[in-house]
């Protein structure tokens, strides 16, 4: 017994724990990737060894708790933080168990007090006439998983065999009647795939655009399909159909409606009389009531097969396949169904019973009511994006009435249970709002109560007088005094060095369009004027033209000024003379590209290509086939990748300077959703009056008063009309212009670059420090002390500068910046900087180590696949929980970063201890080591209270604190892992600082999957999530493959110099 319970309650099974669980976690993000979140949940999440997981490791808190005394009052902020992960367990079965969510779709005017639950149930209703008798099983269910010898296949394969696979049987005795249902088959997100077969049936390949896009449909010969609530028969006369047969041999159509139709080969164009026999035109547009279609041939043959689609929102419907057996006969059953949705059942008779079989979600009850009043939407101004939705409801109970209004991150709470804005549907018949419902008031006021105290236990670690972070800082302090530890800088750094429907003009040479376009240059003045305009963005954001030109400068050509003009002047060019723009090399290809420019037939040197060099002479976009092959890949090589990266310049290129349609400079008086438009758009937009000959003539009117300008240096006509614009936006647009001042700091913000600027600042500071530190060790005079000093100094002024950079850019933006990629890296850069200087006061090295991190980071958020530009958000993100939750989190991976680049140079330490060395060198290991715990401890404490704030924000925003999204997940795993690094000072055989610091180095990629990973490897709700596969980036490789390098050498010097004989090893 006492062996069973020394293993229960050790360190070593601790360990064992965090990392099971935090390996179990992970694998099961790769798990939903690949075959789905109903996966995930039948083979980690929901499996009966992932929950004994976390119950043995209540167990293990529990007696560690006891065995480690901690019910002392100096270990009261380490017993709360255990505490708190017990109760925070508990809460989450509380919820698992007992609790539900569900989703309720309420149309405008009507009332309701069903809602459709998120867990699919199998129900089978039996009854013989008199008796009934009804099942409801809940069951989560696999695809078929191949035989393929990847690793999360072969791990699949093990779990899906923990839990004895999808097989089940209910059986169940009807009046001596035995019944059985048992499991035959599972296909997730099943759709019916045409297949060509010669020895098939013959089928009509009917192509419509309802909707928006195109859908293939296969009708089969002798058939009535319903297509967008319109009937079309094949070779099966129908009334009131779109009837489509063969006469003579001939292909034919009879209608019920009138209609029209263009031959696309010959544009030829054509009618359709209604009830008349016609004969009816392969590959031709058909428009015929409200339908649009393509038949592109004759009747082929064929089969339909059901397969699982890649589009899951296209085709949610599960389809499960089960064989009801009775006493004397059986029968196969295919059920359709999903979770948040009801399908009808399956009826039939049999051997002397009556089925009622269904699969999906359960239809449940509220004890009240609820009336949608109206539903209120609103987009970014000019944009189909949605800025806010709202419903306007009343709770009807009893006669105790009361109206609300739901929205994002305002929710409304009536006995126990929880509304929340969660979607909508909105059509030309009727608008709809999606209500998620939650009934979970005890497993939420549980795990919150576990959130209390986890945050109090992690804030009071970091100040309490006893705790293991304040001897950290009592063993620095006794380090720093033997001064030895300082000779060993010049060991350290002795050996490393760091070392761009209209027939295309073509025929202008380079030459002759720098020529034209310095004649044409305007002043630098009058270009600031030009650029201080607004315009409306596709996304509904009002900015500066100076904005959005240095925008498409940098997205186009990677750089941001063209042969001497800044992105006003080009802004002015490109709206003055737009022509001259498309035999502009300008458009930036990748120099190793040569397939592309094969394609696009130019030379395999030519680094900017011009917009002419996309297009035939015809006008033909010759990257058309490729862009197309592109996008229905999911997963994309190299090469697609780049095909889009230069479809999407050549896109923005087009809009530009082709039609103009992108400067969107005019305001629409009294347009309803604030939209702008370019001055070619003026018919189409409905401008009237003088508003329209105004916007029709402004632009040709200041761009005929430039050639003056240009040739006589006198600007004062145009700029007369910029201020007729300028007052013209005040004008008819003041109700979503920004301010002049925060449009003159954008500008300000464009000019100075400052986060771009700041990579080099930190470098040279960096190196700067580097030097005048070596400096220091043979000579510490007091110019030197002062100059070691003046380089910390330096970089606290960048660090201002970064701040008020920040600052900025948030008063732009009107939102924190930390919503998307680049955002959050140049605040991991603020972060890094800040706990840099911070732990600066007790190791210079560190203040240096830390600034070179930075302007890596800042270099890296420069790179081509970041996005500077300032977005809107959508409507999650616009929340003061971004600004909490966000912030936190990123800000960890800060002291993460500072404890890699800590745990990499105490290798190399190790790997170049000698002999004569050993003793200074230990003593900047041990000053390192402890430095490096700090951080990782700080890190580790933001890191889990911004996760289980997310849970927090989740919680009030769509009534689910956790729901294993890949992101939260793998946070959930650094935490993991990073817990096991702070313990392995505890469990024996991990107890030196060799393992700590090599463990704390390769801990860090588990910050860099969940920072990057998941939003580059899987799929994820989170707001730069993109869902596609990429592969992991060669820098990754690199540093992995040097770490590693630095690892084996470390440990050959350690067990020499350092590692302690074991007990064995004395008794040999």
């Amino acid at each position: 017994m006492k062996k069973i319970y020394n293993i229960l309650f050790s360190t070593r099974l601790t360990a064992i724990l965090f990392v099971v669980f935090g390996a179990a976690m992970g694998i099961a993000t790769f798990i939903e990737n690949d075959y789905g979140t109903q996966a995930s949940k039948a083979l980690v999440y929901n499996s009966w060894w992932f929950q004994l997981t976390m119950l043995i490791f209540v167990g293990n808190f529990i007696g560690n708790i006891f065995r480690y005394r901690l019910l002392r009052k100096e270990k009261i902020s380490v017993l709360m933080f255990h505490l708190a992960f017990i109760v925070i367990i508990v809460g989450a079965a509380i919820t698992r168990y007992i609790s539900y969510e569900a989703i309720m779709p309420i149309q405008e005017g009507e009332t309701t007090n069903l809602m459709l639950s998120e867990k699919t149930t199998l129900n089978v209703h039996v009854d013989d006439g008199n008796e009934a008798r009804e099942i409801n099983k809940l069951y989560y269910f696999t695809p078929e998983i191949g035989s393929e010898t990847r690793f999360i296949p072969m791990v699949s394969k093990f779990f899906n065999f923990l839990r004895g696979g999808n097989n089940f049987s209910l059986k169940a005795d009807f009046r001596d009647k035995p019944v059985t249902v048992n499991y035959v088959s599972f296909l997730p997100n099943a759709f019916e795939k045409f297949e060509e077969d010669t020895s098939g049936e013959e089928f009509l390949h009917f192509v419509e655009s309802g909707g928006g896009g195109r859908h293939d449909h296969y009708i089969k010969k002798g058939e009535v399909a319903n297509i967008h609530n319109a009937l079309v028969a094949f070779e099966n006369q129908t009334e009131g159909a779109v009837n489509i047969f063969t006469e003579n041999d001939t292909l034919r159509i009879k209608s019920p409606f009138e209609g029209n139709y263009m031959v696309m080969a010959t544009q030829a164009t054509g009618t359709i009389v209604k009830d008349s026999v016609q004969v009816f035109n392969l590959r031709a547009l058909h428009n015929i009531g409200s339908l649009q279609f393509v038949v592109p041939e004759k009747g082929i043959k064929g089969k339909l097969v059901e397969v699982s689609s890649e589009n899951k929102e296209e085709h949610p419907a599960d389809k499960l396949t089960i064989e009801v057996v009775t006493k004397n006969d059986k029968k196969i059953v295919d059920l359709y169904g999903y979770k948040y949705a009801a399908t009808p059942p399956e009826m039939f008779s049999m051997d002397g019973l009556n089925f009622r079989i269904s699969y999906g979600a359960k239809q449940l009850q509220l004890p009240f009511s609820i009336k949608l009043n109206d539903f209120q939407l609103d987009r970014y101004p000019g944009s189909n994006s949605p800025k806010s939705y709202a419903s306007e409801v009343t709770v009807m109970d009893n006669g105790e009435n009361f109206d609300f209004r739901v929205f994002m991150n305002n929710i409304l709470i009536h006995k126990g249970y929880k509304f929340f804005q969660s979607s909508y549907t909105i059509t030309d018949e009727y608008e709809e709002t999606h209500l998620s419902v939650n009934h979970d008031a005890v497993g939420t006021w549980v795990t919150y109560l576990g959130y209390s105290l986890l945050y109090t236990g992690l804030i009071m670690i970091l100040f309490s007088k006893t705790s293991r972070f304040a001897d950290l800082r009592r063993m620095l302090n006794k380090i720093k005094k033997k001064k030895e530890a300082l000779t060993i800088l010049i060991l350290m750094f002795s050996g490393l060095t760091f070392a761009q429907g209209s027939h295309i003009q073509h025929g202008m040479s380079k030459v002759q369009v720098d020529s034209t376009l310095t004649a044409q240059k305007v002043s630098v003045e009058h270009a600031q004027r030009f650029g201080s305009l607004i315009i409306q963005d596709e996304n509904g954001r009002m900015k500066p033209v100076n904005t959005f030109t240095s925008e498409l400068l940098r997205k186009v050509s990677k750089k941001d000024t063209y042969n001497g003009m800044n992105a006003n002047q080009v802004a002015v060019s490109m709206v003055t003379n737009p022509r001259i723009w498309m035999s502009v090399p300008f458009i930036y290809v990748k120099s190793a590209n040569t397939k592309l420019r094969d394609i696009l037939g130019v030379p395999e040197d030519q680094e900017y290509l011009r917009l002419s060099d996309m297009f035939t002479d015809r006008g033909e976009y010759k990257l058309s086939q490729e862009v197309e092959k592109a996008y229905k890949k999911k997963i994309k090589n190299k090469f697609e990748e780049s095909v889009l990266n230069v479809d999407g310049r050549v896109t923005l290129l087009y809009q530009a300077i082709i039609n103009g349609s992108i400067f969107k400079f005019f305001p629409l008086q009294n347009e309803e959703n604030n939209k702008w438009f370019s001055y070619v758009e003026h018919k189409l937009a409905g401008f009237t009056g003088t508003d329209s000959l105004y916007v029709a003539n402004i632009i040709p009117l200041y761009s005929g008063s430039l050639k003056l300008a240009t040739s006589k240096k006198d600007y004062s006509k145009a700029n007369e009309f910029l201020e007729s614009i300028h007052k013209y936006q005040h004008k008819f647009g003041g109700a979503v212009m920004p301010s002049d001042r925060k449009v003159e700091l954008e500008i300000f913000y464009n000019k100075y670059d400052i986060f771009k600027s700041l990579f080099m600042y930190y470098m040279y500071g960096a190196l700067f420090l580097f030097i005048v530190v070596m400096v220091q060790i043979f000579n510490g005079s007091t110019l030197v002390n002062k100059l070691v000093k003046a380089g910390i100094f330096i970089i606290a002024g960048l660090f201002i500068y970064h701040t008020i950079g920040l600052g900025i850019r948030w008063y732009i933006s009107g939102h924190a910046p930390w919503s998307n990629g680049y955002e959050s890296m140049i605040y991991i850069a603020w972060a890094t900087m800040l706990f840099g200087l911070l732990f600066g006061k007790k190791s210079a090295l560190t203040v240096a180590a830390t600034t070179f991190v930075t302007s890596m980071i800042l270099m890296i958020a420069h790179w081509n696949w970041m996005d500077p530009s300032i977005g809107t958000l959508v409507p999650v993100l616009d929340s003061y929980w971004l600004m909490i939750h966000v912030a936190i989190i990123v800000a960890s991976y800060g002291p993460f970063t500072i404890g890699m680049i800590l745990g990499l140079i105490s290798l190399v330490l190790f790997a170049i201890t000698t002999k004569n060395n050993k003793r200074k060198i230990d003593l900047a290991i041990k000053e390192i080591t402890v430095i490096n715990e700090m951080s990782i401890t700080i890190g580790l404490i933001m890191l889990t209270i911004g996760n289980f704030l997310g849970g927090m924000w989740a919680n009030e925003s769509w009534g689910r604190y956790w729901g294993w999204d890949p992101k939260e997940t793998w946070a959930l795993v650094s935490i993991m892992v990073y817990a096991f690094v702070l313990h392995m000072r505890i469990v024996p055989g991990l107890r030196s600082r060799f393992t700590f610091n090599m463990v704390a180095v390769f801990a860090y990629t588990t910050i860099l999957m969940t920072y990057l990973g998941v939003n580059h490897l899987l799929s994820g709700l989170h707001s730069y999530a993109t869902g596609d596969a990429a592969p992991i980036p060669n820098e990754i490789w690199g540093w992995l493959i040097v770490s590693a390098i630095i690892s084996i050498l470390a440990y050959i010097k350690y067990k020499k110099y350092y590692k302690k004989p074991s007990s064995r090893d004395l008794k040999k």
